[in-house]
């Protein structure tokens, strides 16, 4: 099969094609004929060595979300070859990442596409709705308590907003002027300028601090002064720093969700539904992986690159 990753790590260049031997699927397993993969920040630190792959031997794959259709199935597997599915992958797990013709995963990493969905569209929702599921899930806010989104314009942020206002939270999110209908699309109660001032624009709403703060723009210790005493603060790429003032550090990490394809069903039913919005950006041929690298670490895309496979 086609692989889509690099021999050695470097920049988008060193994304190239390869050949290698076709994976199986063993008890409780199925294989999907992928049509689809996107395209997510941490799809360029792996490219570019940020994440340790000790037990994976080049190429190294991205990619960590993929939709197509079940076109094998292993012993005891409870999906059916033609079903069209969306599912997880870990890079640095025993199947690889998701920019490949094949991709093997566990049943339990697997749903449906949303109805009325295509699977470039479905391909956007696995990582980031779990990553969005598991923040909520860790910060346990209540309705009517406060939450602040910073990176609301982003895909993962956009998600959060969206389920944290079906949750009946009060949310006051970031964004640029360029991003500002977007984000209040989202539902968002409160919209401040995004920058590194968001903090104190943020406790303008909420002078006492808010009850939690989701740190979709990577921002730690600049947005975290917008926290109250004692309140939440959810980090996605694992600040390791302490903000004082008694706020316990959330350390979000996704691949925990690896097996987790009952909230897949839940993010799938709420897509349905109209609670989230899914987007593309574009969709490129798979083999024009570096250039959706380029065009993501250029900055400014709303919604998802995907590869076609």
């Amino acid at each position: 099969m086609l692989v889509i990753g690099v021999a050695s790590f470097g920049g988008p260049e060193a994304l190239t094609a390869h050949e290698v031997p076709d994976p199986h699927p063993g008890p409780g397993e199925v294989r999907i004929r992928v049509r689809a993969a996107a395209v997510s920040p941490t799809d360029t630190v792996l490219r570019a060595g940020g994440q340790p792959l000790r037990e994976r031997r080049p190429p190294y794959v991205p990619g960590m979300d993929a939709a197509g259709t079940v076109d094998e199935i292993g012993e005891g597997s409870a999906w059916r070859v033609g079903d069209a599915v969306m599912a997880i992958a870990l890079p640095r797990g025993e199947h690889g990442g998701a920019y490949a013709e094949l991709l093997v995963a566990p049943d339990d990493s697997v749903a449906r596409i949303p109805a009325n969905t295509d699977f470039a569209t479905a391909s956007t929702l696995p990582m980031n709705g779990l990553t969005a599921l598991q923040i909520l899930e860790e910060l346990h806010l209540q309705p009517e308590q406060t939450l602040a989104v910073t990176g609301a314009a982003g895909t993962l942020g956009n998600y959060v907003v969206e389920l944290a206002k079906h949750q009946g939270l009060i949310v006051v999110a970031d964004a640029a002027d360029r991003d500002l209908e977007l984000v209040e699309s989202l539902g968002a109660d409160h919209v401040v300028a995004r920058g590194d001032d968001v903090a104190e624009r943020i406790r303008e709403f909420f002078p006492e601090g808010v009850d939690a703060l989701v740190d979709a723009a990577v921002l730690n210790e600049k947005a975290a002064p917008a926290v109250r005493d004692g309140g939440r603060f959810a980090t996605v790429r694992h600040w390791d720093g302490n903000p004082g003032r008694g706020i316990t550090v959330h350390r979000i990490s996704v691949p925990r969700e690896y097996r987790s394809g009952h909230k897949l069903e839940f993010l799938r039913r709420w897509v349905e539904e109209g609670v989230l919005t899914l987007r593309v950006a574009d969709v490129l041929p798979a083999a024009e992986a570096a250039e959706a690298h380029r065009r993501l670490e250029a900055g400014g895309v709303r919604g998802r690159l995907v590869l076609r496979f």
